[in-house]
C-alpha cells in the first residue's frame, strides 16, 4: 500500500490533530500555566512540523507520517495520568474465547519448555540474574478484568494475573529513572515502553489467564499485561526485559506504528 493511501485511511488531517490535543489537555491538565504552555508548544510545533512537509511524494508523505507519530507520542507522554487506573468488569463481562492475535497463525504459536525457561534481566539493573517461572509464581500476585484494545478496531475483556511490574523492577533493582523498558520474546517479537507505564499499578508480567497458566495462544510463559496501552504493545512470549536510556523501538513501532501506543 502507498504511503499516501496510509495517510488516507488513517485520515490524519494536520489541524484536527492539533484540534483534538489542545481539547485532551484542556480536561487532563489543571494547572493553568502548564496548560497554556503545552498549548502554545503543540500549536506552534505542530504547524511548524506540518508545513514543512509537502505530500507531494512517497518520501515526503513518509517524512509527513513520522514526523506525526512522534508528535503524537509526545503529546501522549505529556497526557499520560501514572495514577489514572483503566476501567474494571466483572467476571461476567469476560470474552469467551478471548480472541488470539499476533502477526503470525495461531497453527505457529512457539512452545517454551518451562523447565528450561529463565528470564533474562539485563541493561540499568542492579541485580541481572536469571529468573524462573517457580520464582516468579512465588511473589505477590494481583489480578485484572480489563479490556484489550486493539489497533485494527476490536476489543475483548479478558482476566489476567501476575506480578505487578512495579514489584519486579523494583525486587531486580532498576534505575526508576531510566527512561524505556525493553522486551525481547520467543516469537521473535520485541517492543518498549516508558517507565511511567512501566511503574502503572496496572502494569503486571501476566503468569496466568483466567485463573489457570498463561496457555501459549495467549503468552506462556508470560506477558506483560496494559491496559493502558493498546494490543501491540503487550508483548507476549516474554524471554528478555532491559531498563536502557537508548530508544529500543519495537516490531510494529519501526514499521511506521505509534510507539506509546496508549488506549
Amino acid at each position: 500500500m502507498s504511503a499516501k493511501r496510509r495517510l488516507s485511511l488513517l485520515g490524519l488531517d494536520g489541524p484536527a490533530i492539533l484540534k483534538e490535543a489542545v481539547k485532551i489537555l484542556d480536561k487532563r491538565v489543571e494547572a493553568p500555566s502548564r496548560r497554556a504552555f503545552l498549548r502554545s508548544s503543540l500549536t506552534l510545533g505542530g504547524l511548524a512540523m506540518l508545513s514543512g512537509c509537502t505530500l507531494s511524494d512517497d518520501e515526503n508523505v513518509e517524512k509527513a507520517l513520522t514526523a506525526v507519530s512522534r508528535f503524537n507520542d509526545r503529546v501522549q507522554g505529556w497526557i499520560f495520568d501514572p495514577n489514572k487506573l483503566a476501567p474494571t468488569y466483572p467476571e461476567s463481562m469476560i470474552t469467551r474465547p478471548f480472541p488470539f492475535n499476533a502477526y503470525y497463525g495461531i497453527d505457529e504459536v512457539r512452545q517454551v519448555e518451562e523447565e528450561s525457561f529463565r528470564l533474562e534481566v539485563t541493561g540499568m539493573v542492579a541485580d541481572k540474574r536469571r529468573w524462573r517461572l517457580d520464582e516468579l509464581r512465588a511473589m505477590a500476585q494481583i489480578d485484572q478484568v480489563t479490556r484489550h484494545i486493539c489497533v485494527e478496531g476490536w476489543s475483548a475483556i479478558g482476566k489476567w494475573g501476575g506480578v505487578p511490574f512495579s514489584t519486579f523492577l523494583k525486587r531486580v533493582g532498576a534505575d526508576l529513572t531510566a527512561k524505556y523498558v525493553g522486551f525481547k520474546c520467543a516469537d521473535d517479537y520485541y517492543t518498549s515502553i516508558d517507565m511511567p507505564t512501566a511503574l502503572h499499578p496496572q502494569t503486571i508480567l501476566a503468569l496466568t489467564y483466567d485463573g489457570r497458566t498463561l496457555p501459549p495462544e495467549y503468552g506462556f510463559p508470560m506477558k506483560l499485561r496494559m491496559p493502558t496501552k493498546l494490543g501491540y504493545k503487550n508483548p507476549k512470549h516474554i524471554q528478555a526485559i532491559f531498563v536502557t536510556n537508548t530508544y529500543p523501538g519495537g516490531y510494529w513501532e519501526d514499521q511506521g506504528y505509534n510507539w506509546f501506543g496508549g488506549s
